[in-house]
């Protein structure tokens, strides 16, 4: 049998972001050997890419912080945020998320993980039973020349070099309009300037989390094959032996004796896949190798699919070059609302961006909304800061991304909208912006819509009157941080069947697989949490098929406690 194989490990694990990185961290500090192939020629994924926050409840930060929380509070919270969602978000699978997070936290920070809290920021729900404010956590910006020469094989000069942290956003958005927002951004200088005095070159968000953790994967000894996706999974009565591996050099037949771990993202960029399953061919953050590869692998095995008709879904601005920008704090801001081609208001500005995403994509079944208009009064533009405006200038109005004039009648026509009908849009609203009370929508009601709000603004920081001009008009599309469907797998991160039977040596995590949050988005980092944690616990149940290499009750006795 050994002839057959070009090399063996015990850990064959796809994908070098969140999932793929923490599932061979945790082999190889199991005592398994690993291997990691990434399919493009760039490691880091979609999550270097990414603004790099975990949702991750109950976890030691929060007790350091004297933040409360518990198990039953994250569990009541789960259910009210998700509800019925399918096997993807089976109770079994949230308890496993829920149980583990003290225990992947506790074994990042011993390898080496510098973890700070997100205590600012609010779960998405924070009005339903068990909703906190402070569940995110990410990682201190990290020091890129610690990687050397390797960190220019990453997606690192896809993002922005700098020293940002999730909690930073929000206040600099605000930068010029608060004293609080004018402090974070002076700390955000000072702390670049000051990463730049003494020759580090700084990063935060995503990029800090994959590089700290591809530093702990180097310091294991673990091999990365770039250029060298899975292409086919080898079964043997049943069970997944191994893969093939296409490599720069041919394929490569790689036997995994505990097992393969799938974390190689979703299909955000396979356009085909996109209009199958979404009927739109998307416009997406993911990075360039999301194309479904390890999902197509992994359904050939037999894995069933689930959750493959919903994404990360959010609002985009369309960019000159063909690609679209997230947008996420400029529609919450006050003296803005969004419309759809009729001129109507349909939604709440401030509401979390896959429940806007759902909504746009709804209403447009009804009404022509994709594209939809953020309409902007003169005082939001000197205000806040928007970072698609910033980077697009010129090219935007020259394609009539974005367009203004002085009037909100003269803005309707060049929009084609009816004046009379935006007007009376625009009149209502600013009743609501008055009284501090958005009947039609709720905008402004709950502490997340006021996160990315402006507390100058009263008597309601998400809601401003538009009065002053001239008035832009900003086009808006549906856009998604990645898709949200995939294999379907178990509360050890297990691939299963149709039949819902484990495939056994066969493992998935992150954007590869059907996500435990359902169809929502619980809190900030819902997507890179369930990865890390299924990474994770993918690793462990395949070390308990490689005995006697299994972690002893010891170490995972250990790994729950908090950081002194």
């Amino acid at each position: 049998m050994a002839a057959q194989w070009d090399r063996e490990v015990d850990v064959l694990v796809a994908g070098s972001g969140a999932a793929g990185l923490t599932a061979a961290i945790t082999a190889a500090d199991a005592g398994l050997t690993a291997l990691i192939v990434e399919s493009t020629g760039r490691w880091g994924g979609t999550t270097m890419l990414s603004g790099g926050g975990l949702w991750m409840p109950n976890n030691p930060l929060m007790r350091k912080l004297g933040i409360q929380d518990s198990r039953a509070d994250a569990l009541t919270y789960m259910e009210a945020a998700i509800g019925d969602a399918g096997p993807a978000s089976s109770i079994a699978r949230r308890e496993a998320f829920v149980d583990s997070v003290p225990r992947v936290f506790s074994l990042l920070a011993r390898l080496g993980v510098r973890w700070c809290a997100a205590k600012d920021y609010p779960d998405y729900y924070p009005d339903r039973p068990g909703g906190r404010v402070g569940r995110g956590i990410e990682v201190e910006s990290f020091d890129a020349k610690r990687l050397g020469e390797y960190v220019k094989l990453s997606r690192a000069d896809e993002g922005l070099p700098a020293p940002l942290k999730t909690d930073d956003v929000w206040l600099l958005s605000r930068a010029w309009s608060t004293p609080t927002g004018f402090v974070r951004g002076a700390r955000f200088v000072f702390r670049t300037v000051g990463g730049l005095a003494s020759g580090k070159k700084l990063y935060g968000l995503g990029a800090a989390l994959v590089m700290t953790l591809m530093e702990i994967v180097q310091r294991q000894g673990t091999e990365v094959l770039l250029n060298s996706p899975v292409s086919e999974l080898v079964l043997e009565d049943g069970r997944v032996v191994g893969a093939i591996v296409t490599t720069e050099n041919g394929p490569v037949r790689i036997r995994a004796r505990a097992g393969v771990i799938l974390g190689a993202g979703g299909f955000a960029q396979n356009k085909e896949l996109r209009q199958k399953y979404h009927g739109m061919p998307g416009n997406s953050s993911a990075a360039a190798g999301d194309q479904g590869t390890a999902i197509n692998v992994g359904a050939a095995a037999g894995g069933a699919l689930a959750l493959m008709d919903d994404a990360w879904w959010g609002s985009a601005v369309p960019m000159a070059d063909g690609t679209a920008s997230f947008m996420l704090s400029e529609r919450s801001m006050p003296y803005g609302i969004i419309v759809d081609q009729a001129g109507n208001r349909y939604l709440n500005e401030s509401e979390s961006y896959i429940d806007f995403g759902h909504e746009m994509i709804e209403h447009h079944r009804q009404t022509p909304t994709i594209p939809s208009w953020l309409i902007l009064d003169i005082r939001h533009r000197r205000r806040y800061l928007s970072s698609s405006l910033l980077a697009g200038g010129k090219s935007l109005r020259a394609n009539g991304t974005v367009v203004s004039a002085n009037t909100i009648e003269e803005l309707a026509a060049r929009l084609h909208i009816d004046p009379a009908a935006l007007r009376a849009t625009v009149d209502r609203f600013n009743g609501f912006a008055k009284s501090g009370v958005d009947e039609d929508f709720g905008r402004g009601r709950t502490v997340y819509d006021n996160y990315y709000g402006d507390p100058s603004v009263k008597p309601n920081p998400n809601l401003g009157a538009l009065e002053k001009g001239p008035f832009t008009a900003v086009k808006v599309v549906p856009g998604d941080l990645g898709t949200k469907g995939g294999l379907l797998t178990d509360e050890h991160a297990r691939v299963l069947d149709e039949g819902g039977t484990p495939i056994a040596g066969l493992y998935a995590a992150g954007n590869t697989t059907a996500s435990v949050m359902g169809r929502t988005y619980p809190g900030p980092g819902s997507t890179i949490a369930p990865a890390v944690v299924f990474g994770y616990l993918a690793a462990l149940h395949a070390a308990s098929y490689s005995a006697p290499v299994t972690p002893s009750e010891a170490d995972l006795q250990k790994e729950k406690e908090p950081l002194a």
